[in-house]
């Protein structure tokens, strides 16, 4: 068995001694296949990040950092760097301007049409890295692999690989995962026709195509069909091109709730904690946890948060906005205009409102996962409104570890909104005043309606955790 993703289990920072430290990563992709890659003898290929990285895969024998003394938990990994193709620049182009550029932007609906996508020169220029940066990561799986190896390929950064490594190993039995959205058909032909199908004759390579939600398994069906002229089965959920038949499913993804709240147990959270607390004092909290992602729509997020202190002032003074609001993307500039956005909005709000011995707002931008599980502890409501998520696991993290039994506010373009519906308020994320009323209800809710929905979600959220998400991808290339 190998996996093979952009990010790996371990990443690399230089010490101050100029030394190598290593740093497991987190996430469900990790525990899950922790939990089963030591005992399946499985190999997880990744791709160096940055400099630290790029000097550890170096310095191993054919990147293979288990067999250069670092702890990788059990699991062979090899890092793919220079040697194997993908040098700074490569990296670079693949990562930055088309995998976050460009796909992220199509599937999460991002683009100001006015303005953008331009497919120039240039842009087909970072396509070919993208395309050997994806080959790269084919050649190392073909190099790998034993006779009739399952493949499990991650993401789209590594939507390609499929084909390509389908035209190296025929042998092999390869599934590919989506954790993001699927663009709509009308949007998905933004791209142009040759990529467009390049992008979907990739993903099909695959015997197997994982989605995280009905609707992203819906909107790839129809790209296949109507942008390939491919043959989709609806009832039997196949796509058939070629002469192959590539079969499409939904895996929806959980939390590992005794993991979570195993971690939230440990001394940094409770310092937080804490800290939050004496902070918020009497005050209900309103919280929300995520990556300065566009996506993530903070900004209206804030916007409803001081449209509620506007429509219902009998709240000043008695509730907070806790939001984490961690750094992405900065190489990128649009991601680091956001960030300056989110903070202008902050202090607009607490400008407004703020009086003595009340602050509205409490905002941290640097990437604490401690306190992000501390205000899971502390939230009486929480804010989930992206515009659009493959997942987002924060709904299903924060009422797992909620205290106080947390009200969820959440977007209807969430693919959790597919499980978690039933047990949220549901918002449409544009609409400021309707998330504004959403979150009034949420603060006044009666306390046994509160318990009620607050059961229902942890139930959804527990019950597909990491270790079953994986396993069901592994029976699928079984079928």
């Amino acid at each position: 068995m190998l996996v093979a993703s952009n990010r790996g289990p371990l990443s690399f920072v230089h010490g101050e001694d100029g030394g190598l430290t290593g740093r497991r990563g987190g996430g469900g992709l990790v525990s899950a296949f922790t939990s089963v890659g030591s005992e399946a003898h499985a190999l997880w290929v990744c791709c160096a990040l940055g400099d630290a990285d790029r000097q550890a895969a170096g310095a191993a024998p054919r990147g293979r950092l288990d067999l250069a003394g670092h702890d990788t938990a059990g699991l062979q990994v090899r890092m793919l760097a220079d040697a194997d193709g993908i040098d700074a620049f490569t990296f670079g182009r693949a990562y930055n301007a088309v995998a976050n550029s460009t796909l992220w932007f199509l599937h999460h609906l991002l683009y100001a049409t006015a303005t953008a996508p331009n497919f120039d020169t240039p842009f087909h220029r970072e396509w070919d890295s993208f395309v050997s940066y994806n080959g790269a990561f084919a050649a190392a799986l073909a190099e790998d692999a034993a006779e009739g190896a399952k493949v499990l390929v991650q993401d789209y950064h590594l939507t390609l690989t499929p084909q390509q490594l389908r035209e190296r190993r025929p042998d092999l039995r390869i599934a590919h995962f989506s954790h993001t959205p699927w663009a709509p058909v009308d949007y998905f032909r933004l791209l142009p026709e040759d990529i467009a199908r390049e992008v979907l004759l990739g993903v099909l390579g695959a015997d197997h195509a994982g989605f995280l939600a009905p609707r992203w398994v819906e909107a790839f069906l129809d790209c296949c069909e109507q942008v390939l002229g491919a043959d989709v089965d609806r009832r039997a959920c196949t796509v058939t091109y070629g002469g192959r038949t590539t079969r499409v499913a939904v895996h929806a993804l959980g939390i590992d709730p005794a993991e979570l709240r195993q971690r939230a147990q440990r001394p940094d959270v409770a310092t937080k904690e804490q800290a939050l607390r004496a902070q918020v004092g009497s005050c209900k909290v309103v919280a929300r946890v995520d990556r300065t992602e566009l996506s993530k729509n903070i900004t209206r997020g804030l916007l409803a948060y001081r449209e509620l202190l506007r429509r219902h002032p009998e709240w000043r003074g008695r509730v907070v906005h806790v939001a984490g609001a961690y750094p992405s993307r900065h190489d990128l500039p649009e991601y680091r205009e956001y960030t300056a956005h989110v903070l202008r909005l902050a202090a607009e709000i607490d400008d407004e409102f703020g009086e003595p011995g009340w602050s509205p707002l409490l905002i941290s931008v640097e990437d604490d996962f401690a306190r992000s599980l501390a205000t899971y502890r502390v939230a009486d409501v929480l804010l989930v409104n992206p515009v659009r998520d493959g997942m987002n696991l924060v709904a299903k993290e924060g009422p797992s570890l909620s205290d106080q039994s947390c009200a969820l506010v959440l977007s209807t373009e969430a693919g959790a909104a597919h499980e978690l519906a039933d047990h949220a308020l549901m918002v449409n994320p544009y609409d400021v005043t309707g998330t504004a009323e959403a979150l009034h209800r949420a603060l006044s809710m009666p306390a046994e309606e509160r318990r009620e929905r607050a059961r229902g979600l942890v139930a959804a959220a527990c019950a597909l955790p990491p270790q079953r998400w994986f396993a069901e991808q592994v029976d699928a290339l079984d079928a």
